[in-house]
């Protein structure tokens, strides 16, 4: 699954041009090197999301194509 696709399933970012500016931007990084928009993401994958104060750290734990937003949080996993 796409970068872009997979961070709008998981609701980390809200919308999928948002997440996909935010990759050109290169304020996402996967597994520390900045990634674009169309990178596959793959099960244990390490994502850095900086759109705020400080950045967002999650593991990718599941990859999924379509989720209800009760489970969304269950496709990753905030690290510190």
């Amino acid at each position: 699954m796409r970068l872009d696709k997979y961070l709008k399933v998981s609701r980390l970012i809200k919308r999928r041009t948002i997440a996909n500016e935010a990759c050109d931007a290169g304020r996402v990084t996967v597994n520390g090197k900045v990634a674009r928009a169309s990178y596959e993401i793959k099960q244990g994958d390490l994502l850095e999301i900086s759109l705020g104060q400080r950045p967002l750290k999650v593991r990718v734990l599941e990859v999924k194509e379509h989720v209800g937003k009760e489970t969304a949080s269950e496709l990753y996993a905030v690290e510190d």
